[in-house]
């Protein structure tokens, strides 16, 4: 049962693998406007908020375990704070190489650093995919359609980087492919922990991964997408994808 729980999970992190691959290629092919990536980015932010607040926070609350709840939830922060420091700083290296340089050997400078920290961020999300199935299947697959949107995003935000730096397209194509394959290695670490795991670990893992997902709501997707013009559509979206979320939880 357990090995079937695994190939289960690993089947649907294809979903976002494959997510994050067909942004990167839309990406590259085509010139993404600042509006439409405000707008998926908005939705992406709604839904992942609608699987926290309504599927991973009740669990969370009914465990009635204080100890593994602050334990959980405050290393998820501290990590998410310590991947945001140092890909800050990664970036601003990059960006200076880049001034330095003049734009001389603007092709061989691949911010490595930055890709390194984005691809921890990717680990971890497939980390809380497989462990999110500990709530259910039904909450897992939500899990999984709110993750893929986010994969989606950092999909066409990581191609696009790398495009206005010249690189070329293939070149592109295999580094977000790199980058994609770590949501399914966290996805099998994920699954293999919620196989292994004891009930009461799970909640530290739950509290980790829900302070995680808040974290990448507030201060990745909303910031990132709050960097060009908002408007009353972009609000309005985020409120459309949460909405549909809810309605999907009461209809299971």
């Amino acid at each position: 049962m357990k090995n079937e729980l695994i190939f289960e999970i690993l089947g649907f992190s294809l979903i976002p693998l494959a997510a994050m691959l067909a942004g990167a290629v839309a990406a590259v092919l085509f010139s993404i406007s600042n509006k439409i990536r405000s707008l998926i980015l908005h939705l992406a932010a709604g839904v992942v908020f609608a699987v926290v607040s309504i599927e991973l926070l009740p669990i969370v609350v009914s465990k009635n375990n204080l100890v593994g709840t602050s334990v959980g939830f405050f290393a998820g922060l501290g990590l998410m704070l310590l991947i945001k420091h140092f890909s800050h700083k990664a970036e601003e290296k990059h960006k200076a190489a880049l001034k330095s340089n003049a734009g001389t050997v603007l092709k061989s400078l691949i911010p490595w650093a930055l890709l390194i920290g984005i691809g921890v961020d990717i680990f971890i999300d497939g980390i809380l995919l497989g462990v999110g199935f500990a709530a259910g299947q039904s909450e897992g697959m939500l899990l999984c359609i709110a993750l893929s949107l986010e994969i989606l995003v950092l999909g066409i935000v990581v191609a696009t980087e790398l495009k206005n730096e010249q690189l070329k397209k293939r070149k592109i194509i295999y580094l977000v492919a790199i980058l994609s394959s770590s949501f399914v290695v966290g996805a099998f670490v994920g699954s293999i922990m919620l196989s292994i795991l004891s009930e009461n670990s799970i909640t530290y893992v739950l509290a980790f991964g829900l302070s995680a997902l808040m974290y990448l709501v507030t201060e990745e997707l909303l910031v990132e997408a709050h960097e060009h013009k908002d408007t009353p559509l972009n609000t309005a979206v985020f409120f459309i994808g949460f909405f549909i979320f809810l309605i999907v939880a009461i209809i299971h």
